[in-house]
């Protein structure tokens, strides 16, 4: 072998040795943010069972999990774009919103849902009595106002009454805030929210208080049970992490496992994992609400991803639910 091609041999075993060391370092992390609610408990199990080092485990990998809290979807996805975050979980909508940004870049995809679950739309002015009573007095309060799964589920609603062109009518009477923020100014009375398009546990919360009433369902708009959150990520993570990224997916469908055979104690999980101040009967009647589904099968996701399309919120067109999540869901139905 000649001067140059060792040398050439030389800086490619070097190369290899050093991506092989990367693959390896880059494994075994991983960084999920979730935000507020009953929403989230298939990620409380998850945590509080220590699902993720486990499956890890299996695989012969020692995964050190970051746990983080981060309230409205314009801060979780700004935190998943900067490269703070691995994993994002917020509504349908902001997921779809990344996807359709980000395809042929950072390809945004969903990796699994966390659950089924209907959000009210509730108001403690007793002359709402739907969208149309709405008027520039009110104030929405949404989690992430204009951009949020509750927003966008609003401007779905909006435009089938007033047309696509004026979907963004109540945009300008809606406020960002955390959903126990909200709910309780909106059980206090006395502010400027009169309205919070909710989720669980907060909407059954402030159900139980004569000056609220339920104006609109999300399953209303969507037709019926539909997916609420989703989990997020890039491609770069998922192709980069496999093992890890596999052993975070065998995680939550246990977790959904775990919540469906004891429903009674997924619901003492959250309180646990939570710090809830919420009576536990309460709680698990919200857990066991036939409405409310837990499972990590996507239902009627396309429903956003046709309206938002079709209102121009999103620029391309999703074939099927697949277009926007990873394979490793495709195993399971959805749609």
């Amino acid at each position: 072998m000649n001067t140059l091609n060792r040398t050439l041999a030389g800086a490619l075993a070097l190369f290899t040795l050093c991506g092989v060391s990367h693959s390896v370092f880059a494994e075994g992390k991983i960084s999920i943010a979730q935000q507020f609610g009953i929403g989230y408990l298939i990620l409380d199990v998850v945590r509080d069972q220590h699902l993720i080092e486990k499956e890890g485990k299996k695989a012969g990998l020692d995964i050190t999990v970051d746990w983080r809290t981060i309230s409205g979807a314009t801060g979780m996805n700004e935190a998943l774009l900067s490269g703070a975050l691995d994993v994002a979980s917020a509504g349908v909508p902001p997921l779809l919103t990344l996807w359709d940004r980000t395809k042929g870049k950072q390809n945004i995809k969903a990796i699994a849902s966390l659950g089924s679950m209907p959000n009210y739309l509730l108001s403690n002015n007793p002359a709402v009595k739907s969208i149309k009573d709405l008027t520039d007095k009110d104030r929405i309060a949404v989690p992430a106002a204009g951009v949020g799964f509750q927003s966008r589920t609003l401007q779905i609603e909006t435009a089938k009454l007033y047309g696509n062109d004026d979907f963004k009518r109540f945009d300008n009477i809606s406020v960002s805030l955390p959903h126990p923020d909200a709910s309780a100014a909106l059980i206090a009375g006395g502010s400027e929210i009169t309205t919070h398009f909710s989720s669980p546990p907060f909407q059954y919360q402030a159900l139980e208080h004569d000056n609220v009433h339920k104006i609109l369902s999300s399953y209303d708009v969507l037709g019926g049970q539909a997916t609420f959150n989703v989990l997020y990520t890039t491609e770069k993570f998922h192709d980069e992490n496999p093992k890890t990224y596999q052993a975070f997916y065998r995680a939550l469908s246990e977790a959904a496992k775990i919540i469906n055979a004891d429903k009674n104690a997924a619901a003492e999980t959250y309180i646990r994992v939570e710090k809830s101040r919420l009576p536990l009967p309460l709680v698990q009647k919200i857990v066991n609400d036939p409405e409310i589904s837990f499972t990590v099968s996507p239902e009627r996701t396309g429903v956003y991803a046709e309206k938002l399309h079709e209102l121009g919120v999103l620029k391309n067109r999703a074939s099927s639910w697949k277009d926007y999540f990873f394979n490793e869901a495709w195993e399971k139905p959805g749609s």
